[in-house]
């Protein structure tokens, strides 16, 4: 089921009879696929009023499916996200499982139920799958037990900041809208393209919307609440930027190719994070349909 904000955004797109295969408990096939993730991608609300983005990293056994209806992730590898708010039982979560090295990815979204000293137990919301589309294939090593995370604010777009942005060819963004009618809350979406995708125009980020899966579950969240948070990644280094600030939709211009519309985001909060990850190189397999979007 659709919420307000999604039902708005597939309105103003022209898309009509979007069907949402989703459910409140997650499937055999997705709960076998958490389990054998390395990285997991999640989303909550800020103390600010924005979004949180993040990503947890480390061996097989980081996340764990008891039950349909349940997730659990290691309190360590959360405990190491050292800008993450507070986590405290009925905070909404939104959470993004991924294996790049095979394009495969899955959502699931919820409330937290309960946190142990070991373990973060989540309470299945909606449990769906994604398409592979615009996801790069690149292999990321085995976790460092060395690395730390650095966490550095700034109160602008740095020149470095500005290149990590314009070399980018993959970023997360966070969103929330009020639950209603069993949809909305917390949700992350992952976003691909070649670098250069992503531009900067006057200090605010112009980022493509390609055709999608037509849920609009982005979209919608920010229709209700344009407030958001983005971690843009540099897997070379393992690395990246995470920032919030507030989005807007342009549903007058249309792209070219498989651009469909653009969005633009105003930083408002911005930190640098490294040692976030591994550093993974350059090697990269760039998707099929990201090729087709820039030769078209």
């Amino acid at each position: 089921m659709f919420h307000q904000g999604e039902q708005l955004a597939q309105q103003k797109a022209g898309y009509q009879r979007v069907r949402f295969a989703s459910s409140t408990t997650m499937p055999e096939q997705h709960r076998h696929f958490y389990q054998a993730l390395q990285t997991f991608y999640l989303a909550l609300p800020g103390e600010n009023g924005y979004p949180v983005a993040g990503l947890i990293h480390g061996a097989v056994g980081l996340i764990d499916t008891p039950d349909e209806g349940h997730l659990s992730l290691r309190q360590s590898a959360l405990d190491a996200l050292t800008y993450l708010p507070p986590l405290q039982a009925g905070m909404a979560f939104g959470g993004l499982g991924i294996d790049l090295s095979n394009r495969r990815r899955n959502r699931v979204n919820g409330l937290i139920e309960r946190c142990d000293s070991d373990r973060l137990l989540i309470a299945v919301q909606e449990s769906f799958g994604n398409c592979p589309q615009y996801i790069q294939r690149r292999w990321l090593p085995q976790q460092d037990q060395q690395r730390t995370l650095q966490v550095e604010p700034l109160d602008a777009l740095d020149a470095d900041a500005r290149y990590l942005i314009t070399a980018a060819d993959t970023f997360f963004v966070a969103s929330h809208a009020q639950r209603q009618q069993e949809s909305g809350g917390a949700d992350i979406s992952h976003r691909g393209g070649l670098p250069g995708f992503i531009t900067l125009r006057q200090g605010r980020l112009c980022i493509p919307d390609y055709t999608g899966n037509r849920y609009m579950n982005t979209l919608g969240n920010l229709l209700l609440n344009p407030r958001c948070a983005l971690l843009i990644m540099d897997f070379h280094q393992g690395a990246a930027l995470h920032i919030q600030g507030r989005a807007e939709i342009d549903w007058e211009t249309a792209g070219t190719g498989r651009v469909e519309r653009y969005w633009t985001v105003t930083p408002q909060h911005i930190l640098r994070l490294r040692q976030l990850l591994p550093a993974a190189g350059r090697e990269v397999e760039y998707a099929d349909s990201t090729r087709d979007t820039r030769e078209e």
